[in-house]
Parts: C-alpha cells; structure tokens; sequence
C-alpha cells in the first residue's frame, strides 16, 4: 500500500519540479525579450499635421534638428502659456545654439484651434516657434505616439465653453526625431538651458 503512495509523491514532486522548471525558463525568455527591446523608448513617432498658411507638416521636415515638442491648447489659462514662455526663456539661454532646436506646439483642441490660430498663439512666444493643428483623426495619432493624455473637460456652468485636461510634459528629439528624454513641468529655464545643452 506505501508504494503507490510514494509514487504519487515522486510523481508530484516530479511534476511540481518540470512546472517550475518552465515557469523559469519562460521568466528568462521574458527577461531576456525585456532586455533586447528596452534600448529604445517607445516615445514619438511620425506625424502628419497643419501648420502656417495651411501647409502639411511632417516630422521628417525637422530631420537634422532637435524638437521641443509640447501639447497643450490655446485657450489655456494658465499651464501651457507658462510653459511655453519657459521654452522660449531656455531658448534664449542657449544663445546662438538655439538654432539647433525647433520649439513645437501642438494642439489638443483641434475643434477651436485652426492652423491659424495656432500659428498666432505660438508667435508670442518667439519667432522660432511652430504651431501645428490638424483633423481630430492626426491629433489623436500624434498625442498617442507621444504617449500623451487628454480629455474634453465641459462644465454645463459655463454654457458652450471647455476646457482640456492634458499631460504637460515637454519632449526632447533628437536630430534622426527619435526621443531623448522628458523635461517635467515647472523645471524652471536654467534648468532646461542646462539639460539642453547636455543634448545639443
């Protein structure tokens, strides 16, 4: 009667020690997958959009410079033109080297944002800043690839007025438009100078 009972045991032992055996083996391939595909941020991407007078622009129109992308809408009361002034004050710090980094603002209001009105928002923060729009359709891709976030937020107080919760970080790209890093917001413009410049 004890030796089917020590098989079982055996058997589950033998069973236990096989499972665990592949669980290993597939953390390991897991790992090593993790490994082999963590050397490249998944941020940024191609895109497609509208900017002054109308005219298509691409990603691939930027090859060769840095990109300073930021997200946000022009009806903002507060977070974006903050942030765009400190773009333009960190610009200012890298002197002549500014010429190596095209400041970009993108829109997530396409509704109320025309190419137009874009282009006229970003021209009070510098003449080197591009504004680009486009169909809900191509903002939605762009902010997707660039992992940001955004909803509609309407308030029935307000009548026919919205406003849009958004992420608010700001995008370095490199010249080949593949992403270096992220400058969280409020990082004052020394600071942004400095990390530029690292970069640059």
């Amino acid at each position: 009667m004890r030796r089917p009972f020590l098989l079982v045991i055996v058997g589950g032992f033998l069973l236990g020690a096989l499972i665990g055996a592949g669980i290993l083996i597939l953390n390991t391939d897991m790992q090593n997958n993790r490994v082999t595909t963590s050397g490249k941020a998944l941020v940024g991407g191609p895109f497609e959009l509208v900017g002054k007078d109308g005219k298509t622009v691409s990603d691939k129109d930027f090859r060769g410079r840095h990109m300073l992308v930021f997200f946000g809408f022009t009806h903002c009361p507060d977070i974006c033109p903050a942030e765009l002034q400190v773009m333009s004050a960190a610009l200012d710090g890298l002197g002549k080297d500014a010429d190596k980094v095209v400041p970009i603002f993108i829109t997530l209001d396409p509704e109320r944002d025309t190419p137009e009105a874009v282009t006229a928002y970003v021209e009070n923060f510098g003449p080197n800043f591009v504004g680009l729009s486009g169909s809900p359709e191509a903002i939605a891709k762009a902010a997707k690839a660039y992992r940001v976030t955004y909803q509609k937020f309407q308030d029935e107080s307000t009548g026919d007025n919205y406003s849009i919760d958004h992420s608010a970080l700001l995008y370095l790209m490199g010249p080949d438009g593949e992403y270096i890093t992220h400058i969280p917001y409020g990082t004052p413009a020394d600071k942004m100078t400095e990390t530029l410049r690292r970069y640059l």
